[in-house]
């Protein structure tokens, strides 16, 4: 059953949607009331990082979270696409505004939004905000979605490491920050743990998202190409929509890609590439961003860090693709690893 007072709070918020947020970017889809159709009854609104839904990784996993939520609790949600060089305050506004109308949780997809739900949770302390990604908001009523993306990683490591003909692999971020360094730092591990021989090539686009690290397939693509021509033949990505660049070269090129976040063999905007997607890191942002709406629905909100690791299956591989999932050595190597780092005899850099 929904919280009486989130129901009075959405029943008292007077102007639509559309309009609160006309001023710092639109809503993507928003659905349905009540099944007495007498009262909207709100709940998980999500502000999306950069890229915006149809990332086909990041950003698409969070929105599968949000539709999980909205199917089983029947309540009407948001999602707000971001908008070009827009600003801390705007993103604040943003939230603000979805947490005014009578959304909760509301969250902020990626860790560009730190400042922007501090500042919310503040001036809304009835609302619990979430903020996806490798990001602390100390606040009574924030909960810090976070992950070991570095476990993943590894494991993606020890794919490539297995899979490699040439011994060399590539790795590209999207952009040069704490976040990425994780990705890269896990994954060169794991490929050096299983052959010391082969060469990680490691590269970021760029060195802030507003030159389009997460959000340029060109330039993960021509990324990606310089690394096959330096014999690269098993390339991971960590780059959101970027991402799509770098498995479009993989494929043209007969080499293997290695997808990110969301299980991106099964993407449909990239079906005519996945048989060149070896197997992808996902972290399990849609369990994530459910669970947080499941909290606030059972009014027991979670707050403060909420990690997910290999140990919760909230950071994982893929075995999508039957080449990878088939595999017995490579599946047997990828067990072992995992196993090692769950019981800590393995400890996995993030850095």
């Amino acid at each position: 059953m929904r919280r009486i007072s989130r129901i009075t709070v959405a029943g008292a918020a007077t102007a639509s949607l559309a309009l609160a947020l006309s001023a710092c970017g639109g809503t993507s889809t928003s659905s349905s009331s009540d099944s007495s159709g007498s009262k909207e009854d709100k709940g998980l609104a999500i502000a999306y990082d950069v890229g915006g839904r149809g990332d086909q990784s990041f950003n698409d996993a969070a929105y599968a979270g949000l539709k999980k939520a909205q199917d089983e609790f029947g309540y009407k949600t948001a999602d707000v696409e971001p908008t070009d060089g827009e600003t801390d305050a705007d993103k604040e506004q943003r939230l603000a505004s979805l947490a005014k109308q009578g959304y909760n949780p509301v969250i902020g997809v990626g860790y560009a939004y730190a400042a922007a739900v501090k500042g919310a949770a503040e001036k809304f302390p009835d609302t619990t905000f979430g903020i996806v990604d490798d990001a602390t908001v100390e606040a009574d009523n924030v909960a810090d979605l976070v992950f070991s993306e570095e476990e993943a990683s590894y494991l993606a490591g020890v794919a490539a490491a297995e899979t490699t003909k040439t011994d060399v692999v590539g790795f590209i971020g999207g952009v040069d920050i704490p976040l990425i360094h994780k990705f890269r730092a896990g994954f060169e591990q794991g490929v050096k743990d299983t052959n010391p021989k082969a060469k990680v090539i490691s590269q970021f686009l760029t060195q802030t998202a507003e030159e389009g690290g997460f959000s340029s397939p060109d330039k993960g693509k021509s990324a990606a190409e310089g690394q096959i021509e330096k014999k690269a033949d098993v390339v991971y990505a960590a780059a959101g929509l970027s991402g799509q660049g770098v498995i479009e070269a993989a494929a043209a090129n007969k080499v293997w890609a290695i997808g990110v976040d969301s299980d991106q063999y099964k993407q449909e905007a990239l079906a005519k590439y996945k048989d060149s997607i070896l197997t992808s890191a996902m972290k399990d942002v849609a369990k994530a961003v459910y669970n947080l709406a499941q909290s606030v629905e059972d009014g027991k909100p979670a707050t403060g860090i909420v990690k997910g690791d290999l140990k919760t299956g909230e950071v994982s591989l893929s075995n999508s693709n039957p080449k990878f999932a088939d595999d017995a050595e490579l599946q047997a190597a990828i067990e072992k690893a995992k196993e090692k780092i769950i019981s800590g005899d393995i400890k996995v850099k993030s850095s």
